[in-house]
């Protein structure tokens, strides 16, 4: 019954971490117009922040729903992997692709979840939901046990978000949650999984778009190979093209064994880890990202800006569920708080997060 009143503004394909690479330039961060608003579903971030709309969906492969979420100071929820339909969205990473509502306040997110997670026969990876409804999320916090984890402390974390991300844990223990540390000693190593795996997949994916069945097509060609390679030349923008590049290379001959069957070794190994973790845990706490959100035009080194996304990878590695909620400002920009539960413990992470905007 909800009326979609358009389309929001995002990195072309997803790919990206700022809205810098959208075909149409850049969304402008409503706290600021010279900073961005995250991505790659700024769009969607911005248009909550300026309360266009009650609510607005963006998808989320490694962080591309709560990174813009935690720049924009709202929220950003991504679900369990497979609890949502993914049936009619451009395939960028297929094992970590999620799609999830950004909204005002954690009620709305519930709302959204409670209509959107179903089994879905056009997607054959959802999953069946948690029995009961998502918009019962009011709980004590008595008995909750709660974990920070040590390795998103240790470096590369802004000392200002670092303050705002430990007055909300804080916040947590005065209302009653037991705070213990937690390490994942693999931690580090899942932006370097990230960066592997999800190249490889998306080059795989995006090799459909060819200028043959899905735009763009390029009209004076002279052959099939040339309108593979006059299509897909102006069709991709730069970073697209650099993580097809990147992807191809690690599938290619002589490197799948050291690079991609490597990369999903430790994965496995990461996800185990989180496992571990959640046999003594409800949820984890940690950033979001290690930075308010940049200047536009700040962050031009593709490095840089992947170092945006060293919070937010391991749970979308893991399919794990995690929520950004808004827990402060640095200079008066927002900083998200990262929740994260076990899979499909969807209504448990928002009811920790329903807590905290109770208690904050």
């Amino acid at each position: 019954g909800a009326i979609c009143v358009g389309k929001t503004n995002m990195d072309a394909f997803a790919h990206g971490g700022s809205t810098e690479n959208s075909d149409f330039g850049p969304t402008k961060n409503p706290h600021d117009i010279e900073r961005v608003p995250g991505g790659s579903s700024g769009g969607s971030a911005a248009a909550i922040a300026l309360n266009i709309v009650p609510f607005a969906l963006g998808s989320d492969t490694g962080g591309s729903i709560r990174q813009p979420a935690s720049f924009c100071g709202v929220v950003g929820l991504k679900p369990t992997y497979g609890l949502t339909s993914r049936s009619g969205v451009v395939a960028m990473a297929s094992s970590t692709d999620c799609m999830g509502p950004m909204t005002a306040s954690v009620e709305d997110a519930a709302l959204v979840l409670d209509i959107i997670a179903v089994v879905d026969p056009l997607d054959s990876t959802t999953i069946t939901r948690e029995s009961g409804s998502y918009i019962d999320i009011d709980v004590p916090l008595d008995g909750m046990k709660l974990g920070v984890v040590q390795e998103w402390f240790d470096e590369g974390l802004d000392p200002k978000v670092k303050s705002c991300i430990e007055a909300a844990i804080k916040a947590y223990k005065s209302a009653g949650a037991e705070i213990v540390e937690v390490s994942l000693p693999t931690l580090p190593a899942a932006l370097a999984i990230y960066y592997v795996v999800v190249p490889a997949e998306l080059s795989s994916n995006l090799s459909r778009h060819d200028g043959q069945r899905y735009p763009h097509a390029a009209s004076d060609v002279e052959s099939l190979h040339d309108s593979y390679v006059k299509s897909r030349t102006a069709g991709f923008g730069d970073e697209a093209k650099r993580r097809i590049m990147m992807g191809t290379h690690v599938l290619s001959s002589g490197y799948y064994d050291a690079y991609y069957k490597k990369a999903q070794t430790v994965r496995t190994k990461l996800i185990n880890e989180f496992n571990a973790a959640f046999d003594d845990v409800d949820a984890l706490l940690g950033p979001v990202a290690p930075t308010t959100a940049f200047k536009i035009g700040e962050n031009t080194d593709p490095l840089k800006m992947y170092l945006q996304d060293m919070y937010s990878v391991g749970p979308s590695l893991a399919g794990l569920p995690a929520i950004s909620i808004p827990c402060g400002t640095v200079d008066s920009m927002p900083v998200g708080l990262q929740i994260v539960a076990n899979q499909n413990q969807d209504k448990k992470l928002l009811q920790l997060a329903k807590k905290y905007e109770e208690i904050s």
